[in-house]
């Protein structure tokens, strides 16, 4: 689970969640009844739903796929237990996108409460929650519904979520939000580790030919997302070398202050995960990293051993 102080201060009016430094960039206090926008996400930017809702922010399920059972992974299936039936499964789940229908009760809400709505959605190279969230909108035609394509996922989209939540509470309206998401959205950066290249390739995250060269080769390729899209970035003869790479490429690419967001994920890696984040802190000089736990409709494509790395460029 994301733990609560990584979350920011002073979320909500009843509710004080602890703070964490983010330096200048900090989240501020700001109170729920100034808010006129509703910031809806979904279990894609790994948040924890008790937290969401001290914050008053909508969160929708992913629905993972076993055979033919199907588990909401936000009250269904943890990770811990998602892992289990993933590695003892004879055949890969899939994942699908929140139904539209989910999001009737949220956008009815919003409307008899006059508010607007902003979804800060995962990339839609990855899922298909932007077109859910569209189609939904429809039914709503007298409601402003603003479905934002942040083009990442997990760690950077969750950062992206709370800084909606702030920018709402400060008493922006739906416009001004959606602004200012799209000038951070081009400054995130993700790099990620996994253990075998079987589960991107199965789940159509990357092709068969370079998912097979790479087990011919037993490389550990460090991939990265651009424009939303799963792409190789680098490659290295063993996964020591490539969490060492890793480290390198962060320490190149951020920016040594708070307010790049600079967070570890990771699943079924918690050790490597809270090495590499130590090492980060010091080289980068930050009061903390957090180390978020990445939900099961990602590790889904990315498989157990996963571990990435999201962060925000000036």
């Amino acid at each position: 689970m994301y733990p609560e102080e990584a979350l920011g201060a002073g979320y909500g009016v009843e509710r004080v969640i602890p703070p964490v430094s983010f330096g200048k960039g900090s989240f501020q206090r700001f109170s729920w009844r100034l808010c006129m926008v509703r910031i809806v996400a979904d279990t894609t930017a790994g948040l924890p739903g008790e937290s969401l809702a001290a914050l008053g922010i909508a969160c929708l399920p992913q629905i993972v796929i076993f055979g033919e059972q199907s588990y909401r992974d936000d009250t269904e299936l943890d990770t811990a237990a998602f892992l289990q039936k993933l590695k003892a499964a004879a055949a890969l789940p899939k994942t699908a996108a929140p139904p539209p229908l989910l999001y009737h009760p949220i956008f009815e809400q919003a409307r008899q409460a006059g508010e607007e709505v902003v979804v800060v959605a995962p990339s839609t190279q990855l899922s298909g929650t932007v077109r859910a969230a569209e189609v939904a909108a429809q039914d709503f035609p007298d409601l402003n519904v603003q479905v934002v394509d942040t083009r990442t996922i997990a760690g950077n989209l969750a950062t992206l979520v709370l800084l909606a939540r702030q920018w709402a509470g400060e008493g922006q309206d739906a416009r001004a939000i959606v602004a200012r998401l799209q000038e951070w959205i081009p400054r995130g950066r993700t790099y990620f580790l996994v253990n075998t290249l079987e589960y991107l390739q199965k789940g159509g995250r990357i092709g068969g030919a370079q998912a097979l060269l790479g087990e011919l080769l037993q490389v550990k390729p460090i991939l990265c997302l651009r424009e939303g899209r799963v792409e190789p970035f680098e490659q290295q003869r063993t996964k020591k070398r490539a969490l060492l790479r890793l480290a390198e490429i962060i320490q190149e690419e951020c920016p040594p202050s708070a307010e790049a967001h600079l967070c570890i994920m990771q699943a079924d890696a918690a050790e490597e995960a809270q090495a590499l984040a130590a090492d980060l802190k010091d080289l980068l000089r930050l009061p903390g990293v957090p180390i978020y736990e990445l939900p099961p409709a990602i590790v889904v494509h990315a498989g157990p051993g996963v571990m990435a790395a999201g962060f925000f460029v000036a």
